[in-house]
């Protein structure tokens, strides 16, 4: 009798326990309000690089949960197309409008450039340019060796402070593992006086950069360097140029001198004296 009561009682706490875990299976298999909706963003479809144009090919769509939005993505493919792309994306990135130029600014180098800069382009070697470590995006000093008119010493001089690289060749990203890579031009990002100052120094000497630390961002006042210095001695002073004209000797007219004439005349003598 104890036998059976035992065996029923198991068949019912089995049965019991066999409907709370199928109820228990089908709550948390069904979507729990909107943690499980999703939105749909537009994405790059393949490994894209800085500079690149967005077709129809190179976007899809994806899932995202709707409970995270993400702040400047789009939601059609179309409202990206023809635009160009800032930054390097990776395969399935959702695509931010700060990634992207403004639309219709143009292609390659011109939409890295901000509103009021330049880019100017210089040209450099393995020496100039610092063995190849003149990366995009790296901030560089600009120096100048010339002569001038009043010193026949040579001079060198800081012209531009902590100006950024936009791009080393062709190049607007630098090697993922900071590989050097050895170009023969430089674009720098300057302001349009700066322009006119480098062009200007470009034409009277020899140009070379100095690599800075990326978080230096000091300015040096007055640097400059001749040749007479190099041995630690200051600088000569400059004699200033005399305003007046010098002034010219001239001999003085000469004194007229008195002139005596003895006169014998009858025995009697005189003398006349003349000037």
């Amino acid at each position: 009798m104890n036998t059976k009561r035992l065996i029923t009682a198991l068949a019912i706490a089995l049965a019991i326990s066999g409907i709370f875990t199928y109820w228990l299976s089908q709550k948390f298999s069904k979507p729990r309000g909107n943690a499980a909706l999703r939105h749909q963003y537009v994405a790059a479809a393949l490994n894209l690089e800085a500079g690149e144009m967005l077709k129809p090919g190179s976007l899809n769509l994806i899932d995202w949960p709707e409970a995270t939005p993400l702040t400047g993505a789009f939601a059609k493919p179309e409202e990206v197309e023809g635009r160009v792309v800032l930054y390097p994306l990776s395969a399935g990135q959702p695509i931010l409008e700060r990634q992207l130029s403004a639309p219709g600014t143009g292609l390659g180098l011109t939409v890295k450039i901000p509103d009021g800069m330049r880019a100017i382009s210089l040209r450099s070697d393995d020496v100039v340019g610092v063995a190849g470590f003149l990366l995009p995006g790296t901030h560089v000093d600009v120096l100048v060796t010339y002569h001038t008119a009043s010193n026949s010493d040579p001079i060198t001089t800081t012209i531009l402070q902590d100006v950024e690289i936009l791009a080393a060749g062709q190049k607007f990203q630098p090697d993922p593992e900071g590989k050097a890579n050895s170009v023969n031009v430089v674009t720098l990002l300057v302001k349009p006086t700066d322009a006119e100052r480098v062009v200007l120094a470009s034409s009277q000497g020899i140009v070379h950069f100095v690599l800075r630390n990326g978080l230096d961002r000091e300015q040096i006042k007055g640097s400059s360097m001749q040749l007479s210095q190099l041995d630690g001695s200051d600088a000569p002073r400059l004699l200033a140029p005399v305003n007046s004209a010098p002034r010219i000797s001239r001999p003085s007219a000469p004194t007229s001198s008195a002139y005596a004439v003895e006169t014998v005349s009858n025995g009697k003598q005189s003398v006349e004296t003349f000037k």
